[in-house]
């Protein structure tokens, strides 16, 4: 029994080291956003370098290119069932090395999520500011780069550093069991 609680106090310990870490990086994230509002807003874009990467105030309503311009609730939506899914990987995850890498994507994509969701939330829109113009890219913001760095790692280790048996902890039970009760009955 012992063994349990300390198994369990040791799991809330790595937890909160990555929500501390999650906290630190949407914290960054406002207050980037906040220089942004303060220096940028009403302002002429800044070019940091010529016609290449510049500074440039965008309220943003949508996602990328402005695709779902409005859709505040289906964000909102989105992201809470994102951070609920990041809560339950955290859960199951065992408490090895193996899944450190797993776990530091995971708090990255969470505090990405939760920058965006603060930004809608409060304002009912996101401050973009990053401009790559040499390729016409979309407008975004420090808690866009935490998404798209950790979704990208997130394939990265779940195609080559993970295996099928690193990943069977997320299962739930009854999906386990419904697999292998159909391949009995093959």
């Amino acid at each position: 029994m012992e063994n349990k609680e300390a198994q369990r106090k040791k799991k809330t310990i790595v937890v909160m080291r990555y929500f501390a870490l999650s906290v630190l990086l949407v914290l960054f994230d406002q207050w980037s956003k906040h220089l942004a509002v303060t220096y940028l807003k009403g302002q002429a874009d800044i070019p940091l370098i010529k016609h290449v990467f510049e500074l440039s105030y965008l309220e943003n309503t949508g996602m990328a290119w402005g695709l779902f311009a409005g859709g505040r609730w289906i964000f909102l939506a989105g992201t809470l069932i994102i951070l609920a899914l990041i809560f339950y990987a955290f859960l199951k995850a065992p408490l090895t090395k193996r899944y450190g890498p797993l776990r530091v994507i995971l708090a990255v994509l969470a505090a990405g999520a939760v920058g965006n969701l603060i930004d809608r939330l409060l304002q009912g829109y996101v401050v973009d500011f990053l401009s790559f113009c040499l390729i016409h890219f979309p407008i975004f913001n420090v808690a866009d780069c935490y998404v798209v760095v950790s979704g990208i790692l997130f394939v990265l280790v779940f195609l080559f550093y993970y295996k099928d048996e690193d990943l069977a902890v997320f299962i739930p039970s009854f999906l386990d069991k419904k697999k292998s009760d159909k391949k009995r009955s093959s």
